[in-house]
């Protein structure tokens, strides 16, 4: 349970329809196996201890009778484990029959919910034998026990305060407006569900569809653990259908027709952060009007460290689902491009100018700048593509930059740098021979001044080229290829420019395409020290780390406000067998060093369209104080990381 995942599984024991002893043997089995992979959330199905088509047997004394003494059974039995362990069984309260999911925890009974929407149509006729849950807690007895009745409850975990656990059952999920809805509005994070779901053709694709989405919904943990295939099959068949979700996406998700445990880590911690960004949730102090009061329970869990079954993404800016790939690299591309089209629309301009070094960024902005043009009509003769070769061009760069403007019919023109900066070097007083950041710098911005003053002369506006990455850390020259007109890259990472430029080399002609593929294969630089032996001598990966990791941290540090110890524990997972953990974490140290000193260049980027989740815009995304300390930050890596 470190760093917010708590290890929960959703359950589909054997059992035989009516028979308490045999389906309490069997529950036993699959909490024994639950407890030893600590597991610490589990959630069986709806009726589980009689068996959910029980049918008119519900009305018999004995089945009611010996599902309680189950339940004791169960818990006498479950004393030892710190588990909190969802079941389903028939409850009589106050003279009327509850479908119930009773949560307990050490032995003790917590809380007991009732089913709300009592499905009473076609062959369900639940309606005949439960009635419809109450809201309004109040006390009763079951297994000697005092506990609370009634829906409006939730636990709350005392040593992980994100961790609050209610639930709803089967058909409530299914409702316009169900249980979980106001379970989550009065601070609930996980909802457990048990569940009884028939099954017919094309239906679990619906379902999975139905967890996913009330999950996002709900912003919140949901943990689905369906009746199985052992169910009476006289009128229909019942398929275990086990899910866990965390806000939208499915975790862990069982074949159907089988029986098990379906585990995954819910990340409640991630939760909470998602609730922190939207201001939507209200939380245990208040905030949610309305007559029915909830209660909490408190409940308590050891806080420990635990492997984690679940994956991370090395790659979390870029779009892991093959069959949409080129959908997602479309649209990506048409909303930089959107960006772009309404500027030109709006300021009147026909005329744009790059700076075309033959790298990754600017060619990124060339391809988009190219569809705007495409979108509204215009000629791409009107775009003026600037190569400029200073002290550190490269053949290979130079030629791919020609090569690409040529290909894709924009204006041309070449303008060397090396007089003009030697010129400003005998002004200031620079020796060329000093290659330091004055040397470097001083060809940043001598490129976009000429740019901008090609701008102005053709009336034209300045192309933005430099990438999220880049303004992250801090890797672009102040007043120089960090400033333009309009910034099209300004919210693609480096790892989604290489894959996007990809992309468009795999479905354009094919003189394009082999100038785009040897861009992707030439190292990222920005070629501003003198190349040895006519290569590149100036990587910049080498200098600041690989942007694979830096987009990695900036992602789970922005999207989700991860502390630097969580960072790297999943880093070390996903990036396991390619770096070392010294390594990741040297370069975290680079990363957050970078990104706190350097907020000043962000402060004054220019406009620039948002396509993902996480923006760098200080009008927008990241209202960061320029001056803000990063002690905090390296203290942790420094103490925790140890």
């Amino acid at each position: 349970m470190k760093d917010g995942f708590i290890k929960v599984a959703a359950a589909s024991p054997k059992l035989v329809v009516a028979d308490c002893e045999y389906n309490t043997a069997e529950i036993m089995k699959l909490i024994g196996q639950a407890d030893e992979k600590n597991v610490k959330v589990l959630v069986f199905p709806e009726l589980c201890i009689t068996g959910y088509t029980c049918g008119e047997l519900f009305m018999q004394e004995l089945l009611l009778t010996k599902s309680e003494e189950a339940l004791g059974y169960i818990l006498e039995n479950t004393k030892h484990t710190e588990m909190v362990i969802v079941l389903g069984m028939p409850l009589m309260v106050a003279n009327s029959l509850y479908n119930v999911a009773v949560f307990c925890q050490g032995g003790d009974i917590l809380m007991v919910l009732p089913k709300s929407v009592i499905p009473n149509y076609q062959e369900f006729y639940e309606g005949r034998y439960f009635s419809k849950g109450v809201e309004v807690p109040y006390g009763i007895t079951l297994c000697g026990q005092e506990t609370m009745f009634g829906t409006h409850q939730i636990m709350v975990c005392d040593t992980i305060p994100e961790l609050l656990i209610s639930g709803e059952i089967c058909e409530d999920m299914w409702v316009p407006d169900s249980p979980a809805v106001s379970h989550v509005l009065h601070g609930a994070t996980l909802i457990c569900n048990p569940s009884a779901s028939d099954e017919i053709a094309t239906k679990s694709a619906f379902r999975n569809k139905l967890v996913s989405i009330h999950s996002a919904k709900l912003v919140a943990g949901y943990i689905y653990a369906d009746t199985g295939m052992d169910e009476s099959t006289q009128d229909l068949v019942y398929s275990g259908h086990d899910m866990v979700a965390e806000n939208g996406k499915i975790l862990a998700e069982s074949e159907l027709f089988t029986t098990g445990l379906t585990i995954a880590d819910i990340d409640i911690k991630k939760i909470a952060a998602e609730r922190r960004r939207m201001n939507t949730f209200a939380n245990l102090t208040g905030g949610v009007e309305d007559d029915d009061a909830y209660i909490y329970i408190p409940f308590t869990l050891n806080i420990e460290y635990t492997d984690i079954d679940r994956s991370f993404s090395r790659l979390p800016f870029v779009p892991s689902d093959d069959v949409k790939k080129n959908k997602r690299c479309e649209e990506i591309i048409t909303l930089q491009a959107m960006g772009l089209r309404k500027r030109l629309a709006h300021t009147g301009c026909k005329h744009t100018v790059i700076g075309l070094s033959g790298g990754l960024d600017s060619t990124l902005a060339l391809l988009v700048t190219v569809k705007a043009y495409d979108i509204l009509g215009y000629d791409h003769s009107d775009i003026m593509a600037v190569t400029m070769p200073g002290f550190g061009t490269t053949d290979r760069t130079y030629q791919n930059a020609i090569d690409l403007a040529n290909a894709l019919g924009t204006t041309v023109r070449e303008i060397s740098i090396v007089d003009s900066v030697r010129q400003h070097f005998a002004d200031i007083g620079q020796d060329e021979n000093e290659h330091d950041v004055t040397y470097e710098n001083a060809q940043a911005r001598e490129r976009t001044q000429i740019l901008m003053d090609i701008a102005n002369k053709t009336g034209g506006l300045v192309i933005g080229t430099g990438d999220m990455s880049e303004l992250a850390l801090g890797w672009a020259t102040y007043n120089g290829d960090h400033m333009s007109m309009y910034g099209v890259n300004a919210s693609i990472p480096k790892t989604l420019v290489r894959y996007l430029v990809r992309w468009y080399a795999d479905n354009t002609d094919e003189k394009t395409a082999k100038v785009l593929y040897d861009v992707l294969d030439t190292p990222v630089s920005p070629e501003l020290l003198p190349p040895k032996d006519g290569q590149i001598s100036q990587k910049t990966e080498d200098i600041v780390g690989p942007y694979e990791l830096h987009d990695f941290f900036l992602y789970y540090m922005l999207r989700f406000g991860y502390p630097p110890s969580k960072i790297f524990r999943i880093a070390t997972l996903a990036f396991e067998g390619d770096y070392e953990k010294e390594e990741i974490l040297k370069w975290m140290k680079t990363f957050y060093r970078r990104f706190f000193s350097q907020q000043f260049k962000r402060s004054c980027v220019p406009d620039g369209p948002k396509v993902g989740t996480v923006s760098l815009s200080p009008r927008g995304d990241l209202r960061m104080p320029s001056d803000a300390s990063a002690n905090l930050w390296m203290k942790e890596l420094d103490v925790t990381i140890s």
